[in-house]
C-alpha cells in the first residue's frame, strides 16, 4: 500500500493522553492540536483519555460513527489501545507520539511530537503493517517476557516517566533479577535456555532508538524473538552499547530468532507486556502474526 492521505479527505478522532510522558510535561501539545484542527478546517473532534483501556473504547466509538481516521496523540500504550480496535479496518491510524520512548513512531519516521508528525496527516502515505499477537494480546512495536514485563510493570507505576526515570528503575531491579528457565518452540525445534529476558518484535526498538531487533520490519510478516539469555557486571555495558548502536545480535549471549509464530513455555504464569503495557499471562505463551492488519499514516518518504 503507498496511497497518498490527507486527514482532509475524512472524519477523524484525536485521541489524547494526558498522562503519556511528553503530555504530563507539556500540556501545551493540547492546544498545538486544537490550532491546527481549526486552522486546517477538519472535520475532526478531540476526546481524551480518563483511564487504562479508555482509548480503545473511544477508537470503536470513533469507527463505529464512520470516522476514516484516528489519531494517537500519546505513547505506545495509548497507540496499542487505539490500534486494537482498527486491526482489520479500513480506518486509518495517524500518529503524534508523545511517549516516554515512540518506539513505533521513531521506526515509522515519526520520532516525536514535532511539525512532521502534524505535516503528515496532510500529506503523508498509507503503510499496511503487521500485528502480533501474545497470548491473545495485540501489540504492534514490541512484546516481552521477564525483565523488561517486570520493569514496564514498575516503569507503569511511576509519577514521572522519561529515560532518565526508565534507565534509574532499570538499574535498580537490575541488582537483584535473576534469569529464569524458558522453552521457545519454532518449526525447527524447541530451545531450552535461561533467559534474562524475551523481546517479540515487530518494529527494530523499544523506544529511544533502543533498539532490541535490528532489521526488523512492521511489513514482513515475521516476528523478531530476541533472547538475552544473561545480563551481569562484566557485559552489562557492552550489552547497553550494542543496544543503542543496533549490534545486540551481534553479542554472544544473544539468541536470535524470526519466524511467523512461536510458542514460549515457562515455569509458571508470570507477566507480559505488549508495547510497554502489562498484562498476566499462563506458562505456555502462544506468539501468532495478523499481516499488514493495520493502515498507518506514514511520512511520504518512510
Amino acid at each position: 500500500m503507498n496511497s497518498a492521505f490527507d486527514i482532509r479527505t475524512v472524519s477523524s478522532t484525536f485521541i489524547f493522553n494526558p498522562r503519556s510522558g511528553h503530555n504530563a510535561r507539556n500540556p501545551y501539545l493540547l492546544e498545538r492540536t486544537q490550532a491546527f484542527i481549526a486552522e486546517h478546517r477538519l472535520p475532526a473532534e478531540i476526546q481524551l483519555t480518563a483511564h487504562p483501556r479508555h482509548a480503545t473504547q473511544l477508537a470503536a466509538d470513533a469507527l463505529a460513527r464512520g470516522h476514516g481516521a484516528v489519531v494517537s496523540i500519546g505513547g505506545d500504550g495509548t497507540l496499542n489501545e487505539i490500534a486494537q480496535a482498527l486491526i482489520d479496518t479500513p480506518c486509518v491510524l495517524g500518529l503524534i507520539p508523545c511517549g516516554s520512548g515512540n518506539g513505533l513512531g521513531r521506526h515509522l519516521g515519526i520520532p516525536g511530537p514535532s511539525q512532521t508528525a502534524f505535516d503528515t496527516l496532510l500529506a503523508g502515505r498509507l503503510r499496511a503493517i503487521d500485528c502480533g499477537l501474545i497470548a491473545g494480546h495485540p501489540f504492534f512495536n514490541v512484546a516481552g517476557l521477564g525483565f523488561d514485563a517486570e520493569i514496564s510493570a514498575r516503569f507503569n507505576q511511576l509519577p514521572r516517566r522519561g529515560l532518565l526515570a526508565y534507565v534509574q528503575t532499570t538499574l535498580r531491579m537490575w541488582q537483584s533479577y535473576r534469569p529464569a528457565p524458558y522453552t521457545v518452540h519454532t518449526v525447527n525445534g524447541p530451545i531450552t535456555t535461561p533467559a534474562f529476558l524475551i523481546a517479540v518484535a515487530n518494529s527494530d526498538q523499544y523506544g529511544n532508538n533502543c533498539f532490541i531487533a535490528p532489521g526488523a520490519r512492521v511489513d514482513d510478516g515475521r516476528l523478531n524473538l530476541t533472547i538475552l539469555t544473561g545480563v551481569h557486571w562484566r557485559n552489562a555495558l557492552p550489552l547497553a552499547y550494542r543496544l543503542f548502536r543496533g549490534s545486540i545480535h551481534r553479542s554472544r549471549t544473544v539468541v536470535c530468532l524470526d519466524a511467523p509464530q512461536f510458542t514460549i513455555t515457562r515455569t509458571a504464569p508470570g507477566p507480559i507486556h505488549t508495547d510497554g503495557e502489562v498484562h498476566l499471562a499462563p506458562a505456555r505463551v502462544d506468539i501468532q502474526l495478523k499481516p499488514l492488519a493495520l493502515h498507518v499514516v506514514v511520512p511520504p518518504t518512510t
